[in-house]
């Protein structure tokens, strides 16, 4: 689209070039209809000279973009018949389309006119080419914005207190083998290894969800339908979780691993509970299992910062924890991944080594995101890439048409800066309104973006700020560079001929 608006602005601005053609076309017996079908027809072969180059681009690239946007797309995309004829159609629509006001405007010039000298391309033209420049650039203001809030949505989401350490924890997925117990005997023994748990999950992935039966502050059995986590012993301590109330499973109690829970302080004051100490003590009922509270940690997200903290109940439950987690020594990583894999060969050598490290699959939630904000980011490069392309262009094409102009202001005393002003102002002009169009759009938007999200920035007004201020800088490197250029021609050249 944006490069649509270039071909429209660049071709009517410059059409005062091809008036004589079109003037003595029209003497000579060419037609209106004719004339527009010239035009067109020239905009369809750029537009598939564009198709071709295009294609060949894209082959090159598709491996990166595939990777940006977490696709799959083969480049036999590209020898595939029906695949080929969409793009060729498409470029002749594109090419018709971006052709048909130029083709209007040029073929009807009236011939008199414009063979006397007395061609204008009129108030119409130079209303419309503005337009289009407020439209590019919103575009492009646009995606700043929204690329600027994804990023920072994104750092505020990485930088906040998940409630729990997943830095160094190494996952082992031992699927439920009868040596597991063993394994993790071993494991511990191994040096670089300050700790090991076991638990049916980790923060982030998978969990257990059924029905419980707890007493809330009324004494009375209030149904809960809570996430649940089975662990084992030192699960709470491993991950650095926070107890705000009673205490953790311990060995020294044999009834933990059948009569206790533990519940997070979401749980606890759906109970009606004003402090997470109330709770201890209370009872529970799951199937045919019956016993108390016995502590309750501080929430911590195990979630995505996506939703809010929803009630959490961890089971002690050993013998039904598949995955085996372990807290390395970071300094000595790779040894002691090594001596890990080794007692795995040799101890559960009919299972794949299958592991993962904590705080990777943890982020693994952020990876639309990630791929989001990457998306946005390029396609803001781009917008903005091919925006400047038509205003340098535009600005070009102006001060071209303004040399004498320049010429008698500079003879009159005029400095460079001023100069520079006269002809930055008018286009500057335009981006800034364009930022007053893009700030509302981009605020729609982006708010409905965040709501997706329980954990947000709040505080973003000055993206819109930085937005809008990079756009005009942008835009002023972008025409400085002819002003300049203009301005500190020397006048003598462009007034000789006069």
């Amino acid at each position: 689209m944006i490069a649509g608006i270039n071909f429209v602005n660049l071709t009517t601005a410059r059409s005062g070039e091809r008036a004589k053609e079109v003037g003595i076309r029209k003497v000579v017996g060419a037609s209106k209809s004719m004339l527009a079908g010239q035009f067109i027809g020239e905009s369809i072969i750029l537009s598939l000279i564009a198709c071709l180059l295009s294609t060949l681009l894209s082959t090159l690239l598709l491996h990166g973009f595939n990777h940006l946007a977490g696709k799959e797309i083969s480049q036999g995309i590209f020898s595939q018949p029906q695949y080929l004829l969409l793009l060729l159609g498409l470029s002749v629509l594109i090419g018709m389309i971006a052709g048909f006001y130029p083709a209007l405007v040029l073929s009807s010039f009236q011939p008199v006119a414009v063979l006397k000298g007395r061609f204008s391309s009129g108030m119409r033209g130079i209303f419309l080419r503005k337009a289009l420049v407020i439209v590019q650039f919103t575009i492009a203001t646009g995606l700043i914005i929204a690329t600027l809030i994804v990023y920072n949505q994104l750092k505020f989401m990485r930088s906040q207190d998940l409630g729990f350490n997943k830095d160094q924890e190494l996952i082992l997925d031992t699927r439920g083998d009868s040596a597991t117990a063993a394994f993790k005997q071993e494991v511990a023994l191994i040096p670089g290894v300050l700790s090991t748990t076991k638990s049916s999950s980790v923060p982030g992935g998978g969990m257990y969800y059924g029905p419980t039966q707890l007493e809330n502050v009324r004494g009375e059995m209030q149904a809960m339908n809570a996430n649940g986590y089975v662990t084992d012993y030192d699960y709470i301590k491993q991950f650095g979780i926070k107890l705000a109330a009673g205490r953790d499973f311990s060995r020294q109690y044999s009834t933990d691993s059948t009569r206790a829970v533990i519940l997070n302080e979401t749980a606890v004051r759906l109970l009606g509970y004003s402090n997470s100490a109330q709770a201890v003590g209370k009872r529970f009922h799951q199937f045919d299992e019956t016993g108390n509270i016995i502590g309750v940690v501080r929430d911590f997200h195990f979630r995505s910062l996506q939703e809010t903290i929803r009630p959490l109940i961890l089971f002690l439950r050993p013998d039904q924890c598949d995955l085996l987690c372990v807290k390395v020594d970071g300094h000595q990583l790779p040894s002691t991944f090594a001596a890990i894999e080794h007692k795995w060969k040799r101890m559960l050598s009919d299972r794949p080594f299958d592991y993962f490290f904590m705080d990777e699959y943890f982020d693994r939630q952020y990876r639309a995101e990630d791929r989001f904000g990457g998306l946005f980011l390029y396609f803001a490069i781009l917008a903005i890439s091919i925006s400047c392309l038509g205003l340098m262009g535009l600005a070009s094409y102006s001060t071209l048409q303004r040399t004498k102009e320049i010429g008698v202001r500079k003879v009159v005393g005029a400095s460079v800066r001023q100069i520079v002003i006269l002809l930055s102002k008018d286009f500057l002009l335009l981006v800034g309104w364009s930022f007053v169009v893009a700030a509302p759009i981009s605020w729609l938007f982006i708010s409905a973006w965040l709501n997706g999200f329980a954990y947000r920035i709040h505080s973003y007004w000055w993206i819109f700020i930085a937005a809008g201020g990079t756009a005009l800088l942008i835009a002023l490197l972008t025409i400085s560079f002819q002003a300049i250029k203009a301005a500190i021609a020397n006048p003598v050249m462009s007034l000789r001929s006069e």
